[in-house]
């Protein structure tokens, strides 16, 4: 008899089969070569360079507005439809319902960013893509886990998409506010001028520095080294605990 942590996992994989997410994310694939294609077709030099840029930037904001809208609709649907009271009525702990749901949600975010690595590897050499992809895939698993906190806090999918896009992003955004902050037009060293920078640097050490994650120079220039993934590794494992033990938190101490 299979735990229930792996058949709950597995059943949420088989809603976004039959969600034809996947599907989706393999249009959104050849969406991608074909407007790559057409780049590549009009520039004058340079021409993998720029496809591959913005093959990657596509890929990276289209995949993570993918996972966390169906994360979001997803647990919406589960709880309209009373199916998360009807799994607690069986001798299974609320733990076990969030991991589980969180471990598919995770496995479908891994599936689509080796997808996407696939597709890239046809404009970078393959160990740039896969350094690239394994630096996405930490990044759809911060998105993912930070979405169904979303939901549990807002209970909405338009508050709960709202809050996972300003999250990402001004994670994503941060490093050039702190540059901005700090390296200010006019040297004004005023009370509002400070009181802004110190605002600034808060915010940063509380949000993930996302601005290291997928770097389009890694596929580019083919900058990109294998010790960039360790501050990206460690940051989500940090961050992820984090984001599922709040999450956890704010299931227990929902009335169902």
């Amino acid at each position: 008899m299979q735990h229930p942590l792996v058949s709950i996992a597995y059943y949420t994989l088989l809603e976004a089969i039959r969600n034809r997410l996947l599907w989706l994310v393999v249009v959104l694939l050849l969406a991608g070569l074909g407007l790559a294609e057409f780049i590549g077709a009009y520039a004058i030099t340079e021409s993998r360079q720029f496809q591959s840029g913005f093959l990657g930037a596509l890929l990276r904001a289209a995949t993570v507005f993918m996972i966390s809208l169906f994360v979001l609709t997803s647990l919406v649907r589960e709880f309209n439809d009373k199916g998360l009271e009807l799994v607690l009525s069986l001798p299974i702990t609320r733990a076990t319902w969030f991991f589980a749901k969180l471990t598919g949600y995770s496995t479908l975010a891994l599936a689509v960013a080796i997808l996407c690595t696939l597709c890239l590897s046809l404009y970078v050499p393959p160990g740039d893509a896969l350094l690239w992809g394994i630096s996405l895939a930490c990044e759809l698993l911060l998105v993912t886990a930070f979405s169904v906190l979303c939901l549990f806090t807002f209970n909405q999918v338009t508050l709960g998409l709202s809050a996972v896009m300003a999250f990402y992003l001004l994670s994503r955004s941060m490093a050039a506010f702190r540059l901005i902050g700090q390296e200010p037009l006019l040297q004004d060293q005023s009370v509002s001028q400070m009181v802004i920078n110190g605002v600034l640097q808060a915010i940063a050490y509380v949000l993930p520095d996302l601005d290291r994650f997928t770097a389009s120079e890694w596929l580019i220039y083919g900058a990109g080294q294998w010790s960039d993934l360790l501050p990206i590794l460690g940051q989500t494992a940090i961050y992820l605990s984090l984001i599922a033990a709040a999450g956890l938190f704010d299931l227990y101490r929902k009335n169902l």
